[in-house]
């Protein structure tokens, strides 16, 4: 391969040093295994307990709600939604006014456990917050610019 047709390395270091998207990645990552670990005593996994909570309404939402909420496709969700059914902490019905549509709700297990994983939820992001020593308020406000 001729010289010029190859990526100076210097441009790999610009990128590993300043890529927004490589390290908004990155932080996900890290994010997602805090909370993880945070979560493990419930055996939730960080995007089952935001599942769960997306669901805890006075109204059963639709899945296509949930999708939006969570910016998770319907197929994505569905599947996610398979092993929250099979440990009984959701249930999906079929809407009587649409049945193409179909609802969501936490049973009484489900509601049970969010009881249980909330204040480990509530310790993990105020360490969390306290580590990224920033007023989460503007974070959350320049992450939600992005979408």
């Amino acid at each position: 391969m001729s010289k010029r047709h190859k990526l100076p390395v210097e441009f790999t270091h610009r990128v590993r040093d300043t890529c927004l998207c490589l390290h908004t990645q990155r932080a996900a990552r890290a994010l997602a295994r805090r909370f993880d670990d945070a979560l493990r005593p419930t055996e939730l996994t960080n995007g089952q307990f935001s599942l769960l909570i997306s669901l805890n309404r006075l109204d059963p939402p639709t899945i296509g709600n949930v999708s939006a909420l969570l910016a998770m496709d319907r197929t994505t969700l569905t599947a996610n939604l398979k092993p929250l059914e099979r440990r009984g902490l959701v249930k999906v019905a079929v809407d009587p006014a649409d049945k193409r549509s179909r609802h969501l709700t936490l049973t009484p297990a489900g509601h049970a456990l969010l009881v249980e994983a909330a204040p480990l939820w509530k310790r993990a992001h105020a360490a969390t917050e306290r580590l990224l020593n920033a007023d989460s308020g503007t974070l959350r406000a320049a992450l939600r610019r992005l979408f």
